[in-house]
């Protein structure tokens, strides 16, 4: 019995020292609180976002280039010409074995477009003609300045034209000291086109070479003497055409004996 006393009076002691349990809520708070470590979650910060800038490109000024002033070419002014004899003619050579093209009156106009090189002969575009011909300088007054047209050396007949025939046959030169004599067969014509036989040369005398332009006027003449000398440092050399109202055959050539 008395010690069922003393265990119940130690209980009380017991319970009478411990916390109320008030005091019991607030300390297991207080523990609660004291084992609750509060982590701070970083607040995620928003990177901003890079707005691209436009740059701005620089186009570069184009440089305005002067237009260059046209400067207009001088037109280049033929000299002119004026049929100065009563009548004359105008040929398709300049010279007057060659066959004649137009009758030239006085008054006549025209421009000179060449001039011959071995000769003074014109090469001349006359306005009341729709072609060109050749006028021997003594029959026309120039205007302007006749040095400034081209100079010609060389003409193709077969350009004039046609011919229905063609050149002499059996052409030979034979030489007798200075005289060479050129022969050739007679070609057929019918007598409204003969115009005969064109000698296209050039041969030495005293010296000088010389340019030798002859011409037949019928079919009939077949042969033709020459002076033609040593001392020249060019041979001497020919053609002969056959010639007929239309125009000139092909060439045919001399085969021109030695001095």
């Amino acid at each position: 019995m008395n010690k069922l006393v003393f265990i119940l009076n130690v209980v009380f002691l017991m319970t009478a020292c411990g916390p109320s349990p008030e005091e019991q809520a607030t300390m297991t708070a207080a523990a609660w609180t004291a084992t609750f470590t509060e982590t701070t979650t970083p607040t995620s910060t928003l990177t901003p976002t890079l707005t691209s800038t436009a740059t701005a490109t620089i186009t570069a000024t184009p440089t305005q280039t002067p237009t260059p002033t046209i400067t207009p070419t001088p037109t280049f002014a033929f000299p002119g010409v004026v049929v100065s004899a009563a009548q004359a003619h105008c040929r398709y050579g300049p010279n007057v074995a060659y066959l004649h093209a137009a009758d030239l009156y006085e008054g006549d106009k025209g421009t000179v477009r060449s001039r011959w090189n071995l000769s003074k002969w014109l090469y001349v575009k006359f306005d009341k003609l729709d072609y060109f011909c050749w006028v021997a300088p003594s029959v026309v007054e120039v205007s302007g300045d006749i040095q400034t047209v081209v100079k010609l050396d060389e003409l193709n007949l077969q350009q004039i034209g046609y011919n229905q025939y063609g050149p002499p046959g059996n052409v030979a030169a034979t030489r007798n000291g200075s005289q060479v004599t050129i022969t050739w067969n007679q070609v057929k014509m019918t007598k409204d086109k003969d115009r005969g036989y064109f000698l296209d040369m050039f041969v030495c005398q005293d010296g000088y070479y010389l340019w030798w332009p002859i011409s037949f006027s019928d079919q009939f003449t077949t042969s033709y003497t020459v002076k033609d000398e040593a001392g020249c440092p060019i041979p001497s050399q020919g053609v002969i055409y056959t010639v007929e109202k239309h125009g000139y055959s092909e060439p045919k050539t001399i085969i021109w004996p030695s001095p």
